[in-house]
Formats: C-alpha cells, sequence, structure tokens
C-alpha cells in the first residue's frame, strides 16, 4: 500500500488537470498514488487524465457530486494513511508532499498538516501575494475564525483523523461521508473545524509557501452572497455540536469573514458590497480591528475609496481566502 494518497476532484478541468497532476507526480517523495475523481465533467478532462503516464495514477468517474462528494469519493478509495487534497487548477512544490509526510510521520498526534500558499493568477503566473498564517498554537476558535489551513490544497490529513468524523447519512448506500455533501461552499472549514471540535487531533502548519493556490475571477470562491450564506448556514449547524463554543466566538469569527468577502469584493471592483460587508463586519465585532487594525482599517478605506470614486489600490490584488 502507498504511504499517502493524493485526491484530485476534477469536473471540466481539461485546460489545468496536466499541469496539476505534473506538478504532483513529480514529488520528491515518491510513495504515493493519485486518485482523480472525474466528477461528472462534459469536457476532455478524462482523456487528458489518462494520457498522464504514470502508473500511480487513477482515475475513478461518477454523476456530479460537487466538490464535497468529489473529495468523499477520493477518500473512499484511497488506500495511504495519509490523504493529501489538490484541487485540479492548484499545483505542489515538489517538496510538499515529502515535508507533510516527515510531519505527520514524526508528530502522531497531529491530525492535519498544512502549509503556506503562494498565490497564482489564471496563467500560473506568482501574483505577488500569499497566504502565510499561524502554524502552531491553533485551537478551535483560531480555525473558526482565521481558518489557518487556508485552501482545500493546502492539507495532507491522517486517514485515521478523517475516519473520526466520519458518518453515514441515511440516503447514502455506497460510502461514508467526511465532507458534509450538502454544502457547496464552506465545506473546507465546516471538516477541519468538526475535528477541532469533536476529536483530539492537532492541527499544525509546516513552514513554506509549498501549494500554489489559483486565483481565477469568477471561480467558486465568487458570489459573496453565497459564500456568506453557507458560512452562516455552517454556523448553525455545528451550534448543534458546540453550542457555547459558537456563541462566545460566533461575533468575532463573523466579522472576519464578513472582512474576507469585503477585500473580495474589492479585487471584483464592487465598491458598494465591499463597503457593506467591512461595515456589517464592523457591527459584528470589533475584534478584526483591535487585534489587526491595519489590515481592517485598510480594507475600510479601499471600499470606501472604490464605492465613491471606482478605484482602489486592493483592485488589483487579491486578498488571501484564509478567513480574512
Amino acid at each position: 500500500m502507498p504511504a499517502a494518497t493524493i485526491v484530485v476532484p476534477a469536473y471540466n478541468v481539461a485546460e489545468t488537470i496536466g499541469d496539476t497532476l505534473n506538478s504532483l507526480c513529480r514529488q520528491s517523495f515518491e510513495d504515493f498514488e493519485i486518485v482523480v475523481v472525474d466528477d461528472g465533467s462534459t469536457d476532455q478532462t478524462a482523456e487528458v487524465v489518462r494520457a498522464v503516464a504514470d502508473p500511480r495514477i487513477r482515475l475513478v468517474q461518477q454523476s456530479n457530486r460537487g466538490l464535497a462528494g468529489a473529495r468523499n469519493t477520493g477518500i473512499f478509495h484511497a488506500r495511504g494513511r495519509y490523504v493529501g487534497f489538490c484541487d485540479a487548477d492548484d499545483l505542489w512544490r515538489p517538496a510538499k508532499l515529502g515535508t507533510h509526510v516527515a510531519h505527520l510521520d514524526a508528530r502522531p498526534d497531529v491530525g492535519i498538516s498544512f502549509s503556506g500558499s503562494e498565490l497564482i493568477d489564471a496563467e500560473g503566473r506568482p501574483n505577488g501575494l500569499a497566504q502565510t498564517p499561524r502554524l502552531r498554537g491553533i485551537d478551535a476558535a483560531h480555525v473558526f475564525m482565521r481558518n489557518p489551513v487556508g485552501n482545500g490544497s493546502a492539507p495532507v490529513i491522517r486517514r485515521d483523523a478523517l475516519d473520526s468524523i466520519a458518518w453515514r447519512p441515511a440516503h447514502e448506500t455506497c460510502r461514508d461521508w467526511w465532507f458534509d455533501e450538502s454544502f457547496r461552499q464552506s465545506e473546507d472549514i465546516e471538516c477541519w473545524l468538526r475535528i477541532a471540535l469533536t476529536t483530539d487531533w492537532i492541527i499544525e502548519g509546516v513552514p513554506g509557501l509549498l501549494t500554489r493556490y489559483r486565483i481565477v475571477p469568477g471561480g467558486l470562491s465568487a458570489g459573496t452572497e453565497k459564500q456568506f450564506a453557507s458560512w452562516e448556514r455552517m454556523v448553525t449547524k455545528l451550534t448543534a455540536l458546540a453550542p457555547e463554543f459558537m456563541q462566545r466566538h460566533a461575533p468575532a469569527a463573523r466579522a472576519y469573514q464578513q472582512r474576507y468577502l469585503a477585500r473580495r469584493a474589492v479585487t471584483s471592483g464592487n465598491g458598494r458590497e465591499a463597503l457593506r460587508r467591512a461595515m456589517a463586519g464592523h457591527r459584528a465585532s470589533l475584534r478584526p480591528m483591535m487585534e489587526e487594525p491595519v489590515k481592517t482599517g485598510v480594507t475600510l478605506a479601499a471600499a470606501l475609496v472604490l464605492a465613491g470614486f471606482g478605484w482602489s489600490p486592493l483592485k488589483h490584488s487579491a486578498p488571501s481566502p484564509a478567513g480574512g
């Protein structure tokens, strides 16, 4: 059995999945398999995958179930004791898998190992921004407010940690769920937070920008209204698991989420939406302003300028997707 499995959810990604698979096949740590889950693609995704000549790649095809459903299918087929995820438009640095495997081997109490990420544009060029999250001392409150894992291509997770949160809905006859397939957004942080709230597994990062995370205008992360509604539904769901935790931390987490969405709106050129989100975050909690006054103040200023004059210094940059 391979030591690790890399799960690649794929839906109509014929233009990018070849580069993604090539980056994964070039990992310096070689004891792994790649499970590509073609989630009902209607383009040439499957043909591109089959054309990559590496025996470690397995292709699984299914009707469309969404990103969470594709990840769940990948976990179901995974044989490694460690499971990493890489979306089919992102890239991994050659040392990424080996770094996480060494981390997890050395720390049997760590369930999720993650890294920072370099942000790239649609053509794969660095845009000068990066996710550089806290790596240690991460508790459930920090996951909720700041999501240090950052994106779905950053973590490598111990299979035992995933199985500790698995469940099977009544209508599911074939396999368990690890990610909640009822979510089309916020499924990542819902999973990380469920691990943090309901298990003893430690979430810890390793140094380096080992993931190259693609920011594409109009992609899944776009659409602030839907994103926020999904985030609120996550809060409602997890409140049943930890009501006191949610009551204590939800206002500040909501403020950080609104700030993140405000920065998204700024990069999209929507000043009114950015200002609305920034002010909603301010009303929810003052913690972002107290804890990170520069970033919070710049976000508000950019929203004000863009809403009033149609230009902002942040308009052509991208905010870190790591929670604000």
